[in-house]
């Protein structure tokens, strides 16, 4: 989908609530694209934008109200959790065996295991990341859901193969009027937080020792970098939102993981 200010491809849309045009980060405010709508409006929740990476058209017919003692979760995004966290498990399994090359020497077991393993350990590393984001809009009162991409976790298991992993299984969908920059820098800040708090749960289990460390380990360093990679201010990262909202926020959250990830390297490796 293209930007309707400057034309820039954008695969995930900001929605503008008070023109109903669709944006790139750039111009997503509305005093960077001119907005020609109604500023004096209210707060409203609205769905999203149809985007490159949609699975249906629309994501999301309507923004559905949560009713009291309604589950927060739809079905749709359920599913598309659940896909996500298997075919991530899948993908990181992979590389944990080799790649294609050394797959075959690989028994099935041996895989299961892998699978297993990055279920517990990397998987809740990208979903509770993306979940924590949805949990804190919806604080602010912003209908937010998370969206499996099917092509990009095509595309990670395809690129496992060589024995490399980039994955991106999908991401959290918000919208709604008018949100600030506070608002918005602590809806990112939350997923780099969450994968710092997964981080220190596998602690415990790389002091154990055997095997556990071995799985406490892989947790421990896989979270420490992902909180980490995040939080770099550049383009679509949560980084950037944190950044151009409050600088020593950035710089403190960002120094502190990056002496996490300097300090469990030398206990893991």
């Amino acid at each position: 989908m293209k930007c309707d200010f400057c034309g820039r491809d954008e695969s995930l849309p900001f929605v503008c609530n008070y023109c109903g045009g669709a944006f790139c980060g750039d111009h997503r405010l509305p005093e960077a694209h001119q907005c020609k709508g109604d500023l004096t409006q209210r707060r409203t929740i609205v769905a999203p934008p149809q985007t490159t990476f949609s699975w249906q058209t629309p994501p999301v017919q309507e923004a559905p109200t949560l009713k009291r003692g309604a589950s927060p979760f739809s079905r749709i995004e359920v599913r598309d959790i659940l896909i996500a966290w298997l075919g991530i498990g899948v993908a990181v399994a992979i590389v944990l065996s080799g790649g294609a090359f050394f797959l075959g020497g690989t028994s099935p077991g041996g895989f299961l295991l892998a699978v297993l393993v990055a279920l517990v350990t990397v998987g809740p590393g990208f979903i509770f990341h993306e979940l924590s984001h949805k949990f804190v809009a919806r604080h602010y009162g912003f209908w937010a859901e998370f969206r499996m991409w099917p092509q990009m976790l095509a595309m990670a298991i395809l690129i496992s193969l060589i024995g490399f992993l980039f994955a991106a299984p999908g991401a959290t969908y918000i919208s709604g009027t008018n949100i600030t920059k506070t608002e918005n820098g602590i809806i990112s800040l939350a997923g780099p937080i969450t994968n710092t708090v997964i981080a220190a749960l596998f602690l415990p289990l790389f002091l154990y020792g055997g095997y556990f460390s071995l799985v406490g380990s892989f947790g421990l360093w896989v979270n420490i970098e992902l909180g980490a990679f995040n939080l770099i201010p550049l383009g679509p990262l949560d980084g950037a939102k944190v950044f151009r909202w409050n600088k020593v926020v950035w710089g403190v959250a960002f120094g502190l993981l990056i002496v996490a990830a300097y300090l469990v390297y030398g206990l893991v490796f």
